[in-house]
């Protein structure tokens, strides 16, 4: 078996290239045939895992931060023949939050080589696939800002910055029509949030019921409300509890969901990643991804049943 190591060398607060080849020559101690890949741009990650993808039955190890588990998830996407893991070395790392305790078993290779291989589902944005959760409205362009005040600002600093101009300077709510799975509703909407995964911007989780592996896309639309009862409602749309606002905050799980502007661009965050137009596509991509990872992890481990 390959082992491929993509090694994002500007994850997180400092270059760990030196530590994940170690990790590397660990395994070839063990006999084991590995290669060890530095990414050099945007959308690296997915051509390297790609054209590995394409040279046979290959793991990959996604060293970064959720950008790079993304591109990697794209670029085996459906390939029988590989599967991906991932080494966190990010800022986030919000997808390893879905693994609950076992979250830190990944620092190392040692932990993931050999593992126990499973499907996981996938969300299909606009022909791009997203892991974990797709956040179209405000806290998507909340999320774009923050890199914008992050050239002047410094870590929270320039996410609270981004969150006053965005609720405070900006209208903040959207004109939109949403259909979810045939059934549309049209009106004012401050976010929504398409989930297969429980966790996003820095440990917002919108879903607690979301699973990776059930066959459904967990959705949960916000409608316009006021700012003094926005304020209330965050709170517990961060901790899952959105259920809590039935007035305003509609759940459901659907298989397909369309969100289509009136008035203006929509601002969609996948994975963490930022992208504009004014139709957004979303469909369930069933069990697209193989992942590994040590012996008894479960992608699901920190869902609860509402």
């Amino acid at each position: 078996m390959r082992h491929v190591f993509i090694i994002n060398p500007t994850a997180g607060k400092r270059n760990c290239t030196v530590e994940i080849m170690a990790m590397a020559k660990g395994l070839e101690a063990r006999g084991e045939e590995t290669e060890c890949i530095l990414t050099r741009s945007p959308g690296h990650a997915r051509e390297t895992a790609a054209a590995a993808a394409a040279g046979g039955p290959v793991r990959l190890y996604a060293c970064g931060g959720d950008g790079t588990v993304n591109e990697v998830a794209n670029g085996i996407a459906g390939v029988e023949s590989a599967a991906m893991t991932c080494i966190p070395v990010g800022t986030g790392n919000d997808f390893l939050r879905n693994f609950g305790d076992m979250a830190p078993l990944f620092a190392s290779a040692e932990n993931l080589f050999d593992g126990p291989q499973f499907a996981l589902d996938a969300i299909d944005c606009n022909g791009r696939l997203a892991l974990t959760v797709v956040c179209s409205g405000l806290d998507a362009q909340v999320a774009d800002d923050v890199h914008r005040y992050g050239r002047l600002l410094k870590g929270q600093s320039s996410y609270i910055a981004s969150l006053a101009v965005n609720f405070f300077s900006r209208s903040y709510s959207h004109q939109w029509t949403v259909t979810l799975d045939g059934e549309t509703v049209s009106g004012e909407f401050i976010l929504a949030a398409v989930c297969n995964g429980r966790y996003y911007g820095g440990g917002f989780m919108p879903s607690a019921e979301a699973r990776m592996d059930d066959g459904v896309l967990n959705t949960v639309l916000v409608r316009k409300v006021s700012r003094a009862v926005f304020l209330r409602l965050v709170g517990a749309y961060a901790k899952g509890e959105a259920w809590r606002f039935p007035e305003v905050a509609r759940r459901s799980a659907a298989r397909e969901i369309v969100i289509e502007s009136r008035d203006r661009d929509i601002v969609t965050c996948l994975d963490g990643e930022s992208v504009r137009s004014r139709r957004v596509a979303l469909r369930l991509s069933e069990k697209r991804v193989n992942f590994f990872g040590p012996a008894g992890c479960d992608p699901n481990a920190t869902c609860t049943a509402i």
